[in-house]
């Protein structure tokens, strides 16, 4: 792990030589979780806990736009990261429905976004604040699924807002991995650096979603999400990352 650790700093290393990296930016998202070294010296307080917050939104990417134990591999075309597991033949029967951009085989990393903010759930990150909250501390809680076409596997819509209340239904389990950094999305790169501050709370390991889930989803949710988000190239950049503790 030191050697793969050493190479992916190495990397960043490199990517920062061959491009202007941001300046004056906070830690970027998103990282590697299992590289824990970062020299980013912006510092800030942690987001309160997710029980402590509103939820304000969901969405998934597709591939996993972080890198970590259980999503390791890299995209075909460089673009995120795949599950290590390999589903079966029978979990890879397309299914064809309202989700768009997603099929068996893929990656979905859910990002369930929370805010100090006094606000409902609703579409994209602006429902995350208010013109009276114009600066809330903001939380992420990201988990990978593999997406499979399997009705025993995981169900998104139990992850999903009640439609009372500030909280989600429930969160997949698992100890995360915990640090600063920003929103991510496909807009950003290490030369185009987000600036809002997020705590990261990032799960190791790839959970298999049914895909029939996402596509009953989409056809009537709070956020209105019916399609999967690109992915932000993987922050490498020692001077991009915060260290975690």
């Amino acid at each position: 792990m030191r050697i793969l650790t050493a190479f992916i700093i190495a990397l960043g290393a490199g990517a920062a030589a061959a491009q202007d990296l941001c300046k004056g930016y906070g830690p970027q998202t998103p990282r590697d979780i299992s590289a824990r070294e970062g020299a980013n010296p912006v510092r800030f307080a942690p987001a309160p806990a997710a029980e402590a917050m509103s939820l304000c939104n969901i969405h998934g990417h597709v591939q996993a736009e972080h890198r970590g134990p259980g999503f390791m591999r890299l995209a075909p075309g460089g673009a995120g990261f795949l599950c290590d597991e390999e589903p079966t033949e029978a979990e890879l029967v397309p299914l064809e429905g309202a989700f768009e951009g997603v099929e068996p085989g893929d990656a979905f990393e859910v990002h369930w976004v929370y805010s100090t903010c006094d606000v409902a759930p609703g579409p994209g990150l602006g429902a995350c604040l208010s013109p009276a909250c114009g600066n809330p501390q903001l939380r992420v809680e990201a988990q990978v699924f593999l997406v499979v076409n399997d009705p025993t596997a995981a169900d998104i819509e139990d992850f999903d807002w009640p439609g009372q209340g500030r909280q989600p239904r429930a969160l997949p389990g698992g100890e995360p991995v915990v640090f600063g950094g920003s929103t991510t999305g496909p807009s950003y790169s290490e030369s185009v650096c987000s600036p809002l501050q997020v705590t990261w709370s990032v799960r190791p390991g790839c959970k298999k979603l049914h895909i029939g889930s996402l596509h009953a989803w989409a056809e009537g949710n709070a956020f209105d999400e019916s399609a999967a988000h690109g992915v932000r190239p993987l922050v490498t950049a020692p001077a991009l990352l915060s260290e975690i503790e």
